[in-house]
């Protein structure tokens, strides 16, 4: 498996945003998105830290950009 690019908190949620899921509420610094099939997505927000790639992974397989 290649390796897995690596993204911050703002570039997930743009890909979140492309990809029809929709800001719904912020818990601290995690914020909700969901689609229009009612997946719920969340993301942590933390400055311009790199997010973790297993976090990256799961992300991925929940927009449908990346097979489990």
């Amino acid at each position: 498996m290649p390796k897995l690019p690596k993204y911050n908190a703002r570039e997930l949620i743009s890909l979140a945003e492309k990809n029809g899921f929709v800001f719904t509420r912020q818990t601290g610094s995690h914020k909700i998105f969901r689609n229009a099939q009612g997946i719920r997505l969340t993301i942590p927000v933390h400055d311009s830290k790199i997010i973790h790639p297993k976090l990256i992974k799961q992300v991925l397989i929940d927009l449908g950009l990346l097979k489990k």
